[in-house]
């Protein structure tokens, strides 16, 4: 498996034309959203068409949709944030199923972003032009399967599972959590508890991905 191999299969997703979303799911610290970005800027390289370069593909990360603190506190929920249940999963689904069926008149359909310096949500952050042709989307939960995240299911064409072993994928948690803030102490506590519970949960899930993406490719994306 090569990322060339990767891109030409995001590409056939795009049969006849539709718009296609493709899911990219794992534990925290696997290495989804570089992947996924990684991945997105070769595919806005060379439109299918021979259209601009960089209008045809776009990347809606499913951090956009966690519930803001404020929320969070009122749930009693704020100290497993990012747990399935800390996130508005119908509120993403109902984004995907609008982009997925390409029906809207608007020039620009507006996702979502997650601002990690805030630690926060911010609202239309993200614009979507109808020229895009492939979303990619990325999350830990796309396969989880129970309640909304099922209709998160049902809007992906395909998902790529990211596989990295556990002692590095800790590696890279621990020195995100210190990045943002936290002293190390509370980011190894974090990675190995909260986070971890999650970890175990998504894992589960690995046997319906469409396709597993293994360590050393994502390694690579790394080196470059």
């Amino acid at each position: 498996m090569t990322l060339e191999e990767l891109t030409t299969r995001a590409r056939s997703l795009m049969a006849g034309g539709q718009r296609a979303v493709l899911g990219v799911t794992g534990p925290p610290g696997a290495g989804k959203t570089t992947f996924a970005r990684y991945v997105v800027s070769l595919l806005r390289r060379t439109p299918p068409d021979g259209g601009e370069p960089g209008q045809w593909v776009a990347h809606v990360p499913m951090d956009g949709f966690h519930l803001a603190d404020v929320e969070l506190d009122r749930l009693g929920r704020r100290d497993r944030k990012g747990a399935p249940d800390t996130f508005d999963a119908a509120g993403y689904a109902a984004l995907l199923r609008r982009l997925r069926a390409d029906e809207d008149e608007d020039e620009v359909v507006y996702a979502p972003a997650f601002e990690r310096d805030l630690e926060q949500p911010i609202a239309g952050s993200i614009p979507v032009p109808r020229t895009a042709r492939l979303i990619v989307t990325e999350g830990n939960y796309l396969l989880l399967g129970d309640d909304h995240w099922a209709r998160v299911r049902r809007q992906l064409d395909e998902v790529w599972y990211c596989d990295l072993d556990t002692e590095e994928r800790l590696r890279r948690l621990i020195a995100r959590h210190e990045r943002f803030g936290k002293d190390h102490e509370a980011a190894v506590a974090w990675a190995t508890g909260t986070d971890q519970r999650n970890a175990d949960l998504i894992a589960e899930t690995r046997r319906h991905a469409d396709l597993v993406i293994p360590a050393r490719l994502l390694r690579s994306i790394d080196d470059r």
